[in-house]
């Protein structure tokens, strides 16, 4: 038995997902979650950090500064740079189909 080589072009993959053939839609979806994704990691982190800078040190920072300077520029330094990536991968398999 032969087995037929594939002709196939394979893309490359990092962490399981492929680098190319998103759409426009997939595109954005997938710049939006990894923000979202920051966004709530970050916040998250910085309130338990704040959590014991408060108890340790007897200090009485207020929480919705996680949120202000932790969360929120994470995000959009986390949007940036997605919507570029994502958006050049949307771009270069738009050039290739042709």
């Amino acid at each position: 038995m032969t087995e037929q080589a594939s002709t196939t072009r394979r893309s490359g993959t990092f962490l399981g997902f492929p680098l190319e053939g998103f759409g426009f839609f997939t595109s954005v979806l997938l710049a939006a979650a990894s923000g979202f994704f920051t966004f709530f990691l970050v916040t998250a982190l910085s309130i338990f950090a704040l959590l014991f800078w408060n108890q340790l040190g007897h200090h009485s920072v207020d929480y919705a500064d996680t949120y202000r300077y932790c969360g929120f520029p994470a995000a959009v330094v986390v949007w940036t740079i997605a919507f570029f990536v994502f958006g050049s991968l949307w771009i270069r398999a738009k050039i290739h189909m042709k």
